[in-house]
């Protein structure tokens, strides 16, 4: 490939026109809503930013009746307006927005660099015939996106510039939402600094938005914070699928969206993937499908599990206990099953989706090259001791930005 089949990336010259910078949310769709909320908001601990009110895409009120609750709810563990969505399964095939048997992830969505990365990322998808779902900028959350189907029909977002939740909680109040876009936006756009400036211009009380108030009480000494859980979540993913069709699958994401491959590993007999955007070991995994009913993972979903990475290993025990006081389910993954991570924990959540609970993932550095295995930490998955020592990317990668609480 020559010059001048690469593209100008910020004055950089890359195979296509956007990079990949990390995972910035991710969604499921929920059978069990009530349950489902509970779990992710007041055992995991995310934060409601703001809630969509599905009720109102509705014909008539027979339409949605006895279908449990019909709102979708943004949530958050940091200051990006949402992280985890959480929609009423049942109440969107009513409303015929079912995704493809099998799928209950809404959404995967990777962060670009900047606002003209996801225009040249429309224009590159349209010219090599890649399907788009839609484009545009969402109400709530204000990033600016496009969405494509991988080809097992999970969702994939590329996006940039998400609404910024700061020390005060409130999200942006809906009076702002006259930004929106339903297609591709033409370049430039205004920065969200003058939107703010003239939504105080049309005296819109710009602290009228949603704000959360957490449900329990903070009364852990978290590494010197108070907290209403013993454990602060600190970054999102990996996210770890199961494909009908591996060869497809790691074309779509290494070839498209331009992941880099880690890692393989065989697992009886059979081929699984690990690839990653930035310098963290994997921020995506994939797994043939035939293993799903061996792992003993639920049969209604692809998800093979949603990484939650936890400030540091002593949160990381304290949370085990957590949910194990609270009667939570849990999953035995064989660790061969997730390299570049050490200690693990997997607990199922109310519709069976499994979450990995850790605190450390390997970095890949300049030679783009994983950690040699007979190098890695020897675990007792059985027996985890009260402190571990450190390895040479211990507490790198990601950093978390602001307050935990």
């Amino acid at each position: 490939m020559s010059a001048s089949d690469k593209f100008d990336v910020g004055g950089v010259l890359l195979d296509r026109p956007f990079k990949i910078r990390r995972l910035g949310h991710f969604g499921f769709n929920l059978t069990n809503m009530d349950e489902g909320i509970r779990f992710y908001r007041d055992l995991l601990g995310f934060r409601v930013s703001d809630v969509m009110d599905y009720s109102r895409r509705a014909k008539s009120p027979d339409q949605l009746a006895g279908l449990g609750d019909a709102h979708g709810y943004f949530t958050r563990y940091g200051g990006d307006h949402h992280a985890m969505v959480l929609f009423p399964k049942r109440v969107r095939d009513a409303l015929g927005r079912a995704e493809k048997p099998g799928v209950t992830i809404n959404q995967i969505t990777w962060q670009v660099g900047s606002l003209a990365e996801v225009g040249g990322a429309i224009r590159w998808f349209e010219e090599k015939k890649i399907k788009i779902q839609r484009s545009g900028r969402d109400m709530p959350g204000s990033n600016w996106h496009t969405y494509l189907f991988d080809p097992d029909g999970h969702q994939n977002e590329l996006y940039y510039g998400i609404e910024q939740i700061g020390w005060n909680g409130h999200s942006k109040p809906k009076p702002m939402y006259d930004r929106g876009f339903d297609e591709a936006p033409a370049l430039p756009q205004i920065s969200e600094f003058d939107e703010v400036q003239q939504a105080l211009k049309k005296e819109i009380d710009i602290t009228s938005g949603y704000r959360h108030v957490d449900n329990l009480p903070a009364t852990y000494d978290v590494d010197g914070v108070l907290l209403p859980r013993p454990f602060k979540i600190v970054r999102l993913g990996p996210v770890e699928l199961f494909a009908a069709n591996m060869d497809a699958a790691e074309k779509f994401y290494r070839d498209t969206l331009g992941f880099t491959l880690t890692e393989e590993v065989e697992w009886r007999g059979q081929r699984c993937l690990y690839l990653r955007a930035n310098t963290e070991h994997h921020s995506l995994a994939l797994y043939p499908l035939a293993l799903r009913e061996a792992l003993g993972l639920s049969s209604h979903t692809t998800s093979m599990s949603l990484g939650l990475q936890l400030a540091n290993y002593r949160q990381l025990r304290d949370a085990v206990n957590f949910f194990k006081e609270r009667g939570a389910r849990f999953a035995e993954i064989p660790p061969e099953l997730y390299p570049g991570i050490d200690y693990a924990a997997h607990v199922l959540d109310p519709d069976g989706h499994c979450i990995k609970l850790y605190y450390y993932m390997e970095q890949v550095g300049w030679d783009g090259k994983p950690r040699p295995k007979e190098l890695r930490r020897k675990i007792d998955h059985d027996k985890w001791p009260e402190t571990v020592e450190p390895l040479p990317d211990t507490y790198e990668g990601e950093p978390f930005f602001g307050p935990w609480g």
